[in-house]
């Protein structure tokens, strides 16, 4: 970030990316594009110290200094939960308007349920608050994830199993009703196949998979795999750009 003067105040030249810029590329993808960004706009003495800093919300043991927000999240029932969001987390500034939308749309009754890639926790969290038969699962890479979704878990009352590992590896053995995600699309088109692919073999007959996504920067790409996987899938609902779409394996 570099800094300049105009009428003797300082002024911050600051590279921002949006989802346009970035939700087609992988992390190495990413990383690649802000070094060459910085190049040109700087020089190489900034290249290193920039990539150290890089540092995306799936790695598995976050190194940045954590720094706690608390956000309230309000449901269209008038219900309200509280979470605790550390800093390298998905989340981490506000809860975000994918998963209000999954969770709003998400209807159960006494599953067995298992929130992959569950960040601290909101998803999990808040179904098994307004779905209280449910049995909970919850699982993320991120270790400072499934620390703050434990935490979360405790403080509203909510029963929930909870590890920490890629996928689906810490549940071999285990299958479920529904699964529900809020992906990580920058993750790239490998990790979400791998994710949509094991998901069939973690269900049990007529289970369901719930996930959301950003239609027009990879959700469509995603849902056309989950109909090639599935033989089937329907967009349960659309707002702002984002869908739920829904595949259930049959039996």
């Amino acid at each position: 970030m570099a800094t300049r003067k105009k009428n003797k105040e300082i002024y911050e030249d600051v590279q921002i990316y949006g989802p346009e810029d970035i939700a087609h590329l992988n992390v190495e993808e990413v990383i690649a594009k802000v070094n060459i960004d910085l190049l040109e706009n700087k020089g190489t003495s900034a290249i290193k110290a920039s990539t150290s800093q890089f540092e995306h919300y799936y790695s598995e043991n976050p190194t940045s200094d954590l720094r706690v927000k608390e956000h309230i999240l309000k449901l269209k029932n008038a219900h309200q939960y509280k979470f605790k969001a550390p800093s390298g987390v998905y989340g981490k500034k506000r809860i975000d308007r994918a998963s209000i939308l999954l969770i709003e749309n998400v209807k159960l009754t006494n599953e067995k349920v298992l929130d992959i890639g569950c960040g601290y926790g909101v998803i999990g969290i808040t179904l098994k608050k307004e779905y209280p038969n449910i049995t909970l699962f919850m699982s993320d890479i991120n270790s400072r994830a499934v620390e703050y979704s434990k935490i979360n878990a405790k403080d509203n009352n909510a029963q929930a199993i909870v590890k920490q590992g890629h996928l689906f590896e810490p549940w071999e053995g285990e299958l479920f009703d529904v699964i529900v995600c809020n992906p990580p699309i920058v993750a790239g088109k490998a990790v979400l196949h791998e994710l949509v692919n094991h998901a069939k073999d973690f269900l049990v007959s007529n289970g369901k998979l719930f996930i959301v996504a950003y239609h027009n920067k990879g959700g469509s790409s995603l849902e056309n795999y989950m109909k090639e996987v599935f033989g089937n899938v329907i967009q349960v609902t659309k707002s702002g750009g984002f869908r739920v779409y829904l595949s259930m394996k049959r039996g």
